[in-house]
């Protein structure tokens, strides 16, 4: 804020550009993974990262950051969905939706590092030279990506359990695949679905849980940004604890339906149950935070709804519907403060109250809530791959 002179508004702006450009490259990565396989875009994406990052370092002017920014979001968008097309070609499928739940923990890891870590490296040596020092980092894993990577275990002499039909007809054109995948009725549902998982997760953690916890709990900033860290932190171990015992009982939609149904009344605890004793409060975000893990079941579930050469594409669309979630909600939550705000402030900040707060997280109530009715319209698959016509 300092350095180009921005207010809340400009440092949002600039935040929501990684977010802008990730969603919107989700449906082309999960088409071109299909198509040119994930190593190449794993390569590449992590060599632009790369260049972002360096981009946003050494930005003279907000304009240059917003776009290393944007560079950055667009090219980290290709990891999550190859490394699902890698996962399906290295493992074996009853261990799919475990190794999805582990990608998860792995980026929570990475999310962590990015709070305390981050904020002692910025506060010894700067945030230039912090963010040099990650793109360097990055362009390092571009070149391990091209040393060590490969599409099939074949090429290491493993056995290969890549899915018959893996690749798409020479015919299919991209629009085609994509209407392909939406003839499914799983993979529409699976696209709207998590949104109502991650979206009140990481509004209430990432954007209006502390000023809620503040407020209404008396807290300090710090130990509010320690009850939504265990939320965060409890998401990531609820992923590979979903994904495990999604691949143990091979059932997708009860194993999911059972995680959402809990943090649907976790929430509702949470937010409609004035003055919780704190030991409560804490236990609810951590049930909360670990039932959100079942939102990992959707990527197992998309992929054996479709046919084997569209998984990338529905791993795609299903990924978007993801961060769709936060995307809607952090705005939605703040118009609906603001329309509800009693013009109190407090040393020049707008405060809510209770009741304002409770009336914009029902937003969150109602996304999730509708989650719940469309995982009952879903088709359960047992762990089996879908090979064609339409379900």
């Amino acid at each position: 804020m300092r350095e180009f002179n921005l207010g809340a508004a400009g440092l949002g702006s600039l935040s929501a550009f990684y977010f802008y450009t990730y969603v919107a490259m989700q449906v082309p990565t999960g088409i071109l993974a299909d198509r040119l396989g994930p190593r190449p875009l794993l390569g590449w994406g992590a060599l632009i990262a790369s260049a972002g990052a360096l981009m946003f370092a050494l930005a003279p002017s907000f304009a240059v950051a917003a776009a290393g920014r944007a560079l950055i979001g667009a090219s980290v968008a290709v990891a999550f969905v190859c490394m699902l097309k890698l996962a399906a070609h290295w493992l074996d499928a009853r261990r799919f939706a475990l190794a999805s739940g582990m990608a998860l923990c792995v980026g929570m890891i990475g999310a962590v590092s990015a709070g305390a870590p981050l904020r002692l490296g910025v506060d010894a040596f700067g945030w230039r030279p912090v963010m040099v020092i990650i793109g360097v980092a990055t362009l390092m894993i571009a070149v391990l990506i091209a040393w060590f990577v490969r599409e099939d275990p074949s090429a290491y002499g493993y056995r290969s359990h890549a899915p018959k039909d893996a690749r798409p007809p020479e015919n299919e054109g991209i629009l085609q695949g994509i209407l392909s995948v939406f003839r499914y009725r799983n993979s529409w549902l699976l696209v709207l679905i998590p949104g109502g998982v991650v979206g009140p997760l990481l509004t209430f953690a990432g954007l209006w849980g502390v000023p809620f916890l503040t407020r209404h709990y008396g807290m300090s900033a710090n130990e509010a940004a320690v009850y939504t860290s265990a939320l965060l932190l409890a998401w990531a171990a609820g992923g590979p604890a979903f994904g495990a015992l999604a691949d143990r009982m091979q059932r997708r939609k009860s194993v999911y339906l059972a995680g959402v149904i809990i943090l649907l009344a976790g929430w509702l605890l949470v937010i409609q149950v004035p003055a919780l004793p704190r030991v409560v409060l804490l236990g609810l975000l951590i049930v909360i935070g670990l039932a959100s893990g079942a939102m990992i079941v959707s990527f197992a579930f998309g992929k054996e709804s479709v046919p084997p050469h569209l998984a990338g594409t529905s791993a795609g669309l299903i990924n978007m519907g993801v961060m769709v979630g936060p995307m809607t909600l952090q705005p939605l939550v703040g118009w609906l403060l603001e329309r509800s705000w009693d013009g109190t402030r407090v040393d020049g900040t707008p405060v809510y109250s209770l009741t304002t707060y409770q009336w914009a997280f029902s937003a969150m109530l109602i996304w999730t809530a509708a989650a719940v009715v469309l995982l009952a319209f879903t088709r359960e698959t047992f762990g089996q791959q879908q090979r064609g016509g339409s379900s």
